[in-house]
């Protein structure tokens, strides 16, 4: 056998191989915060020597209105430890009924700019989803019979029923193209299931890395923040929509009578983003909102915070929640999705039914009576990261050992 197709437990110790990865939702300079798991997820993959190229189709921007700030993505730019190229493609309005024009447009532009960029073929391709991303790269992978393995986060196999005929079909072509079928969750994986063959389904967790939370000057951060040593922090992070929450956490928060009590909310997306600021400015507690905030200040408010609620109607396995367990942080989330994968019920945080904010209201006042088993379930939270290995090296090495597998069948 060669010595590029041999096997290792460590993929950065073999030969590199060529990676195109896709990814529709990908930050840039003018959306830096969008989706940036798929993001630490090539950034984690280039790590292991991997010879990564990323495209990231980006729409045509019309000249006035909401998405006209689109024309602003350049061409490509660096980010993190490789380039971005944003090829433009023609996404059709209204989705309901023109999702798959978008997706033709994709597939056509993507595989036009990846042939006329790139040295073909590459030797894999990594998309961050079924559709856009897998369908866009779908014909260049047949044209060049390469491999395709698809991650996805939960919205395009569980809004599948949503989509029109047209959009379900390319759906189900990517995946049966897909040589790997990849969910960030158990819970996922089982939906996936109904599209592909078992053999071809893995659960593949994202997951953070301890090392960049600093845990150690959670003193002089609250400091910074001016949170007084006996207030309890509550953080929230996520868009500010119904689908996370934002109207139970508001009403169990304004029905908190506690004094000791700060909140802080950071939102990078949501159609309810004035309408939770008005509510957080009603409550008789602190409550400070921060939009689009910089990974390093999110970080840092991790580590400052009691208690992460995350009430969400539905999810996959947040991303939130792992930095949560990075920075020591204990956890109050509805059990629903792959939740309950993550959080341990009563050991690393506490699960409540979504849609319910008495519920909460109740499970909060008890928490925050408690801090030293608040601190208990973080320490619990943190080690479950670390024994689960929920680290974007170990992410990145299953991946890289994904890719082998398929290129070698």
């Amino acid at each position: 056998m060669p010595d590029d197709q041999s096997s290792s437990t460590d993929p950065a110790t073999e030969r590199s191989y060529r990676v195109l990865g896709c990814a529709t939702e990908h930050p840039n300079h003018i959306f830096p915060v969008r989706t940036p798991f798929n993001h630490r997820s090539f950034d984690a993959l280039n790590a292991t020597g991997a010879d990564l190229d990323v495209v990231s189709p980006t729409p045509y921007a019309p000249p006035v209105g909401p998405y006209a700030e689109y024309r602003r993505v350049p061409a490509s730019e660096r980010w993190g430890s490789y380039e971005v190229h944003y090829p433009r493609f023609l996404y059709a309005l209204p989705k309901r009924y023109l999702y798959h024009v978008s997706g033709n447009s994709a597939q056509k532009r993507v595989t036009r700019f990846v042939e006329g960029t790139f040295e073909t073929p590459h030797n894999v391709v990594q998309a961050c989803g079924f559709y856009l991303d897998g369908y866009s790269c779908l014909a260049y992978c047949k044209r060049h019979d390469i491999p395709l393995v698809a991650l996805s986060h939960a919205g395009d196999l569980k809004n599948f029923d949503r989509f029109n005929d047209r959009v379900q079909s390319h759906i189900r072509e990517t995946i049966d193209y897909c040589s790997a079928v990849l969910t960030v969750s158990d819970e996922l994986s089982d939906v996936a299931r109904r599209f592909a063959p078992a053999s071809k389904v893995e659960t593949l967790p994202i997951g953070e890395d301890p090392e960049n939370y600093p845990v150690d000057n959670r003193e002089a951060i609250r400091r910074e923040l001016g949170i007084d040593p006996e207030t309890k922090l509550l953080l929230f992070v996520g868009r500010f929509e119904k689908e996370k929450g934002v109207r139970e956490l508001t009403a169990a928060l304004d029905s908190l009578d506690r004094d000791d009590v700060a909140v802080a909310a950071v939102g990078h997306g949501g159609a309810l983003r004035w309408w939770f600021l008005e509510q957080l400015g009603e409550l008789s507690h602190p409550a400070h909102a921060y939009w689009e905030l910089d990974p390093i200040a999110v970080r840092r408010l991790h580590v400052a915070a009691d208690l992460l609620v995350l009430p969400s109607h539905f999810e996959a396995r947040p991303t939130v929640i792992y930095e949560a367990m990075a920075a020591r942080t204990p956890v109050l989330a509805s059990n629903v999705g792959g939740i309950p994968e993550m959080v341990v019920d009563g050991e690393t945080g506490v699960l409540v039914p979504p849609h319910d904010a008495e519920t909460l209201a109740e499970t909060l006042d008890y928490l925050l009576a408690d801090p030293e088993r608040l601190r208990a379930m973080g320490a619990a939270g943190h080690r479950r990261l670390l024994d689960q290995e929920w680290t974007w090296r170990r992410h990145a090495q299953r991946l890289s050992e994904i890719h082998r597998e398929v290129m070698h069948d």
